[in-house]
């Protein structure tokens, strides 16, 4: 009998030693979790944070296109500034339209307002061939990409863009269309833009290639008027009062030949052949008016629309897929075809 107690007494004391020995394992298991986070995902979460960098927009960092160009009052260029802000706001951006006034120092600090201001992008009808190149390599430098319209500067790769009229055929086109007008013979007087600017002697020069190759045809009188209507109605009148004999006035834009046309108007000259080049809406109302012989439409509101086109394609890609350097070409506009002229834009 205390055989059989006896072994049920030591059963009983393995049991609970076993169950006992159970229980430590189990108490000793949490001791081993702290381990487990060194392999936890979240410490990777930073790497995730940083993807919205990457995405950030190219050029100066904000959204914003600044349009930079001489003043509004001169219907081309208010033309220019009117349909790159379309075109920029069409494309999603906010534009900030400035005018230099053909002021370098005062477009040098428009430029600094745009760093400031991290512009995406410059849309620029400059101020200068040479004075501009500071300003456009500051912006570069900056990371803001420059694209210039109408005016090229003295410097290749600085600007990403250089969108131009063909000035050199424009002029040409309206001079062979003036000396047709004038017969072929007679004296005339030309009145010449800013000198800083490479149009002015672009345009110039185009008109002499046609004209000089006529000896019957003789300059008498040239003069700077700045490219305003002023200037160009103050000039042509000395002019007149000097040189009554003239039949023709050739003019390096629009804008000086609406003076021109005021001043011989005034005169009571109806005989004098006049052309300009840029294709106004004021320009187109003299040559229906017979009050000038014509003009050569600058395509400025084209050039404006491809120069934004080209910085959003830059912004987003990198690359425009284009030269530098890009020419647009004018039209000769006479009484002939000027219906079709509107906003400086030419219809088919």
């Amino acid at each position: 009998m205390k055989r059989k107690v006896l072994a049920v007494l030591l059963s009983a004391a393995m049991a609970v030693s076993m169950l006992g020995g159970c229980g430590s394992k189990e108490a000793e298991a949490p001791a081993e979790a702290p381990a487990e986070p060194e392999a936890e995902a979240p410490e990777e979460a930073p790497a995730e944070t940083e993807a919205p960098a990457a995405e950030a927009l190219p050029g100066g960092g904000s959204n914003i296109i600044y349009i930079i160009t001489p003043s509004h009052s001169n219907p081309f260029f208010k033309t220019e500034a009117d349909t790159a802000t379309a075109k920029a706001q069409e494309l999603g951006y906010e534009v900030k339209a400035v005018s230099h006034d053909d002021d370098a120092t005062k477009q040098s600090e428009l430029f600094d307002n745009a760093i400031a201001d991290k512009a995406a992008a410059i849309i620029c009808d400059n101020a200068g061939a040479d004075a501009t190149v500071e300003a456009v390599q500051k912006a570069r430098d900056a990371g803001i990409p420059t694209f210039l319209i109408d005016r090229e500067i003295n410097a290749d790769g600085v600007a990403i863009s250089q969108i131009v009229a063909n000035n050199y055929q424009g002029a040409k086109a309206i001079a062979e269309e003036w000396v047709e007008a004038m017969g072929e013979e007679g004296k005339y007087a030309e009145l010449l833009g800013k000198e800083s600017d490479t149009n002015a002697g672009v345009r110039s020069s185009a008109f002499h290639e046609v004209i000089d190759q006529y000896d019957t045809l003789e300059m008498v009188a040239q003069q700077t008027a700045n490219w305003e209507q002023t200037e160009g109605y103050d000039k042509t009148t000395t002019i007149l009062q000097s040189n009554p004999e003239i039949t023709g006035i050739i003019c390096g834009n629009d804008t000086m030949a609406v003076g021109a046309a005021e001043a011989c108007k005034a005169a009571g000259r109806s005989d004098i052949k006049i052309i300009g080049v840029d294709g106004s809406d004021e320009a187109a109302a003299r040559i229906k008016a017979e009050e000038m012989t014509g003009t050569a439409l600058q395509q400025c509101a084209l050039m404006a629309e491809m120069a934004v086109e080209q910085a959003d394609k830059y912004l987003k890609e990198g690359s425009t897929g284009l030269e530098e350097k890009q020419l647009v070409d004018c039209v000769a506009i006479t009484i002939e075809n000027v219906d079709k002229l509107s906003a400086f834009v030419y219809s088919e």
